[in-house]
């Protein structure tokens, strides 16, 4: 149960749960800025760097398809704490392997492994932070992991900057080993001990597919959030295609405007937070961050002759209205009773990131019917018009006591 006092527990599990997804970030995306470095360390042909890149990444998205759900029904089944420890570990030892790959074949292995591990950090995080705080203030506690979890992505880059890629590998791995002895005396969420007097199922992933409302709950739970991914997948790693068909006066940098998207995502985290407490709503907050993500894509797509200064301002601005993905986990964890609460905020971030797959082939039909700019602007326009009449769907879930459960 939460209490109105706040204690020291509570804010070193924050802190914790803060530096977690710090490294999980920074894991998340180190293949995307080392993958040319490491290649041609490991004598992949030039020619071969894009087919062989999108292998190893859809290897590490297909872990963390399967981690998502692996580690959900864990968290409900054995408890968030253990599923902390337990992806944790696993995507630390991954990355150091990473380290010591010398062909394609192992790192995709590896990348898988990886990906399994780094699925259960944030929604086991999110949901232990949000049964430990007071529903009136766990806004805050959120707001907190993942505005500074964001941050891992700068360190990642000026890492591979001042480093070789085996060493960054190495230096994320080891960020993780240290995470684990710093999590010794974090304690877990009372809420779900208390299950253990009940007579619940707990962790069944098949009762959000059973009940008709409960499922319509999860997949507009999942809707809401499918913006956020083609901003950073597409519109911010094709910066240089989306830059020639700009008439760009430079070619854009995917590298730079990926960190200064998730600088974006950083502040609107906690933007995001801060304004949701101050006015009472998740909704109202993330209906405007959906907004600013149109309107920021249209500016960009439509900028003739765009400079590297101004794509890389766009890309923060974009980065600012991603950044209520922090709050798109806690409406997903509030919706849900303690007893699958776990298995919604594990799979819900790993099934939007994997429904970039299908949005990703649909732009790219889209792209050979009207070219690259049109392409982007008709899917920016697409999915922000799902997520926002999936939002509509969902109830207020601001202060809502979350000592329920899901009855079978």
């Amino acid at each position: 149960m939460t209490s109105d006092k706040p204690n020291k527990n509570l804010w070193v599990l924050i802190f914790v749960a803060a530096l977690g997804y710090f490294v999980d970030i920074y894991d998340l995306i180190i293949f995307s800025i080392v993958r040319i470095q490491s290649f041609t360390d490991i004598g992949v042909p030039e020619a071969l760097m894009r087919s062989e890149g999108e292998y190893v990444l859809n290897m590490q998205m297909g872990g963390l398809l399967l981690g998502g759900i692996i580690w959900g029904i864990l968290a409900d089944k054995y408890g968030r704490l253990r599923v902390l420890f337990g992806s944790i570990l696993l995507y630390s030892l991954a990355n150091i392997a990473n380290g010591f790959v010398q062909d394609v074949s192992s790192y995709g292995i590896i990348r898988f492994i990886a990906g399994i591990g780094l699925a259960g950090e944030l929604g086991a995080g999110i949901t232990l932070v949000s049964e430990s705080m007071h529903r009136k203030k766990r806004g805050y506690g959120t707001m907190i992991v993942a505005g500074v979890g964001v941050l891992g992505a700068i360190l990642a880059y000026f890492i591979s900057e001042w480093f070789s890629w085996r060493t960054a590998y190495f230096v994320g791995g080891g960020m993780g080993i240290l995470l684990l002895f710093m999590r010794v005396g974090v304690l877990e969420s009372g809420m779900f001990q208390s299950l253990d007097t009940k007579r619940v199922q707990k962790g069944n992933i098949m009762m959000l597919f059973n009940n008709r409302e409960r499922f319509k709950r999860y997949l507009y739970c999942l809707c809401i959030g499918l913006p956020i991914w083609f901003v950073v997948g597409v519109l911010v790693t094709q910066a240089p295609e989306i830059g020639k068909a700009l008439h760009a006066e430079t070619v854009l940098s995917a590298g730079k405007g990926v960190m200064f998207t998730y600088l974006g995502i950083s502040l609107g985290d906690f933007l995001a937070g801060w304004m949701a407490q101050i006015f009472r709503s998740r909704k109202k907050v993330v209906l405007v961050y959906q907004l600013l993500i149109l309107l920021f894509s249209c500016i960009y797509l439509t900028r003739q002759g765009i400079t590297e200064v101004e794509f890389l301002w766009l890309a923060f601005l974009m980065g600012l209205g991603v950044g209520y993905w922090a709050t798109f986990i806690t409406i997903a964890a509030e919706q849900f009773g303690t007893n699958i609460r776990g298995t919604v905020t594990t799979t819900a971030p790993n099934f939007v990131r994997g429904a970039l797959i299908p949005s990703t082939l649909l732009y790219g039909v889209l792209v050979n019917e009207m070219g690259i700019l049109w392409a982007a602007l008709v899917m920016v326009v697409l999915l922000t018009l799902i997520a926002v009449f999936a939002l509509t769907q969902l109830k207020e879930s601001f202060d809502k006591d979350l000592d329920f459960i899901e009855e079978d």
